[in-house]
């Protein structure tokens, strides 16, 4: 069942108050009320809330200023507002200035109930459309291919700990999938259908970080015009990943741990503290323990995150599952192209597992589709390959000492180097004819 939604209704009367709060209240709404504009702002600091009814004129405060002041505040939430015949004037400016809606005086129950669901929806939009553009654009892949006993490991580790809530540090060199994992992570959780944010904190400019992760208020700092929310808000109820998170200045460190600890933290410029509901999952390819001992990462939040640890190995140490990359990177940059199978030749197979992969899974899927625009026929050869990796010894190579095959193929490819691929003199420099050389162009894959 969903979570509720919380509504504030502010009115002076008691009776209206009594009225609404019982006719609204429900499974799917929780209803907060208020009798005066000081109270209404108390419960609006220390509450989310996604609607809030309020009259227009209350005792201590006009309905339009505070119709402001709700915006600032929590803007996200609707504002629908309640007026006598008398207002309708006042309720139309309202409307202008970023009301939902208003109810006037006697008003029936029925109709209050449907403006304030439609309010409850356009917030959820509003909310939603917030969240998306902090959400990476591209399409990433919540698979975690492989059949090695790494891979399965790592599997089974999401496995327990994603339907939790405990954060998580995924570590590992660069390129070797930890924004993979978190997108695993987060699809398997029961947080599944809210919103995913993601992060890379060495994007972060230092002056502005705090703000980006938390918000501001309006002239809190030099340039802060307007009120802003930061990831926090748009990560309510659902999972921040913070990638590369080594790399966010210590000065804010301290403000992270404090959300990890105490669910709240506070926009800057504010005094007051919200209230906050997150999965943290975090990654970094820094070692942490040694950056608190360098003194560059706050020792307590290292062991806040390092509650459950997922160590990724690097391609290099599962190169038996280079093939299934290659098979599932060939297929997915098949689709986006609009072009067809590729396959990769026996001989630039060999050379692919050769290789020892120092940028990881990243650096084969950039060089397969680099590899995609040389390939004839959609078959990839050596030829495709950069040079670094197709110069990889084939498996005829034992103790250092090369094949006389592998010779041989280095000794004819230097040849048509030198010759700037001209056939007929590489053939005559080697000695050889020319259905000679060009049977063992192919045969090489040169």
């Amino acid at each position: 069942m969903p979570e509720p939604y919380n509504v504030l209704v502010v009115d002076d009367e008691e009776s209206i108050l009594k009225l609404l709060s019982k006719e609204l209240a429900s499974p799917e709404r929780t209803v907060h009320t208020a009798d005066c504009a000081h109270a209404a702002r108390d419960a609006v600091r220390r509450h989310r809330f996604d609607v809030i009814i309020s009259d227009i004129r209350l005792p201590d405060g006009d309905g339009l200023e505070l119709l402001t002041e709700f915006k600032d505040m929590e803007p996200d939430a609707e504002v629908i507002l309640i007026t006598g015949h008398g207002n309708i004037d006042n309720a139309v400016e309202a409307i202008r200035i970023g009301a939902y809606d208003y109810i006037t005086k006697p008003f029936r129950l029925d109709r209050v109930e449907l403006v304030v669901d439609r309010a409850w929806q356009r917030a959820c939009l509003q909310r939603e459309n917030r969240s998306y553009k902090h959400t990476q654009k591209t399409t990433s892949s919540t698979q975690m291919v492989g059949s090695s006993a790494a891979v399965k490991h790592i599997r089974y580790l999401i496995d327990k700990v994603a339907p939790t809530d405990v954060p998580v540090l995924i570590t590992g060199e660069s390129g070797a999938g930890k924004d993979v994992v978190a997108r695993c992570l987060h699809a398997a959780s029961q947080r599944a259908d809210k919103p995913l944010i993601v992060k890379n904190c060495a994007t972060l400019q230092k002056e502005l970080s705090r703000s980006e992760l938390f918000g501001h208020t309006k002239g809190s700092f030099t340039g802060a015009t307007d009120n802003r929310e930061g990831l926090m808000n748009f990560a309510h109820t659902g999972t921040l990943f913070l990638d590369e998170i080594g790399e966010l200045p210590i000065e804010v460190q301290a403000s992270l741990l404090r959300v990890l600890e105490s669910h709240t933290y506070r926009r800057v410029g504010e005094k007051d503290e919200r209230t906050v509901d997150i999965r943290f999952l975090f990654a970094t390819n820094r070692n942490l323990a040694d950056e608190v001992e360098a003194g560059r990462f706050h020792e307590a939040l290292f062991h806040r995150i390092n509650v459950f640890n997922i160590s990724l190995p690097t391609l290099g140490e599962r190169r038996e599952d280079v093939p299934l990359l290659v098979d599932y990177f060939l297929a997915q940059l098949g689709r986006q192209k609009g072009q067809g199978e590729y396959t990769v030749s026996e001989r630039a197979m060999q050379s692919l597992l050769s290789y020892d992969w120092p940028g990881n899974i990243r650096e084969l899927r950039n060089v397969l589709e680099r590899s995609i625009i040389l390939s004839d026929n959609g078959v990839i050869t050596r030829a495709c390959l950069p040079r670094e990796i197709s110069d990889q010894p084939a498996s005829g190579q034992a103790g250092g000492v090369l094949s006389l095959e592998r010779m041989e193929r280095e000794h004819i490819a230097k040849a048509l180097d030198f010759y700037g691929g001209n056939r007929q003199q590489t053939a005559k420099a080697l000695g050889i004819g020319r259905k000679t050389l060009y049977r063992k162009i192919e045969k090489f894959d040169l």
